[in-house]
């Protein structure tokens, strides 16, 4: 299974909050499902979520569409960071 963790820094995430989740529909037309959401016990603009991922493809071109760039600013980001994980069975 490949998923996607994601770490984005955000202005206020009362905020940034309602903005992700109206964006869930388009996530799932490229793929992605979300498996968690946390936010930072020290700082609850630290943002940090996963995703399940159908396609790499169609993942990369969902976060780096130019729509996606402004979805992120509208909602708050202030910087964020993306990585492509795989399950290691076994452990």
């Amino acid at each position: 299974m490949t998923y996607m963790l994601v770490r984005n820094r955000v202005a206020d995430f009362d905020t940034w909050k309602p903005i992700f989740d109206a964006q869930d529909e388009a996530a799932q037309a490229a793929g992605l499902r979300l498996v968690n959401l946390w936010r930072g016990v020290e700082n609850a603009n630290n943002v940090f979520f996963i995703f399940e991922v159908a396609s790499i493809k169609r993942a990369k071109a969902f976060i780096n569409d130019p729509e996606s760039a402004k979805v992120g600013e509208a909602s708050g980001v202030i910087d964020g960071e993306c990585h492509f994980l795989e399950e290691i069975s076994g452990c």
